[in-house]
């Protein structure tokens, strides 16, 4: 099924959102965007709709930057904003449905601080490649934050993702209470696999599509 527009109210005004809610689902993923790309992203549009037949609804949005066309994303402040708003609203959307958060790198990431911040009635949390540190500096500053998290994480790592060095995630993630770490063989940041792995880009969102649903399923 395809997804529907709708226009969500954030503290300054609007941003556009997509949701995709088919008539049985166990969940909906509030699923927000990396820094480079917006909600329609092919990753994200296509593993939206992985999920959805595989249960699990969802509902993506635009950062505010993201909506003005701007480049440089906005302060923690304002992204976290833009999640709780996208999160109420998916809350009305399926008012019986367990909620799912998270999302791609700075998407999830913010979300995460969220999460840390503020008691949320959320299912659990899923990272669609956890931004644990800038490229090729592995450091763990980003993570300080986890162990505050009280939900279930789902951490999706590729091993050629130069944001997070696999020991040190392997590390950040072991001390975690209720946190699942799942690697994906031969992905990068992005979940992209080079032509020799023998994968195709259809396989790895399928394992993606199929670790979130089954993730979800022993939480329900």
């Amino acid at each position: 099924m395809r997804a529907r527009k709708i226009s969500l109210k954030i503290a300054d005004g609007k941003t556009s959102g997509l949701l995709r809610l088919p008539t049985k689902s166990a969940a909906i993923f509030v699923m927000a965007h990396g820094a480079g790309a917006g909600m329609e992203h092919p990753f994200l549009e296509n593993l939206s709709a992985g999920l959805a037949k595989r249960g699990i609804a969802s509902l993506r949005f635009n950062f505010p930057y993201m909506e003005a066309g701007k480049r440089r994303p906005d302060s923690p402040a304002v992204a976290k904003q833009a999640i709780a708003a996208a999160l109420e609203r998916a809350k009305k959307e399926a008012p019986s449905l367990p909620c799912l958060l998270g999302g791609k790198s700075f998407g999830g990431r913010m979300a995460s601080q969220l999460a840390a911040e503020k008691s949320l009635s959320i299912l659990g949390l899923v990272y669609l490649g956890f931004p644990l540190h800038p490229p090729d500096k592995p450091a763990t500053k980003r993570a300080a934050h986890l162990p505050s998290i009280t939900v279930p994480q789902l951490f999706l790592q590729g091993t050629r993702d130069k944001l997070a060095d696999l020991a040190l995630m392997k590390e950040t993630v072991a001390p975690l209470k209720k946190a699942t770490l799942l690697i994906i063989d031969g992905a990068d940041h992005g979940f992209d696999v080079l032509k020799r792995s023998g994968r195709t880009p259809q396989e790895v969102l399928d394992e993606l599509a199929d670790s979130v649903m089954q993730w979800t399923m022993k939480l329900v």
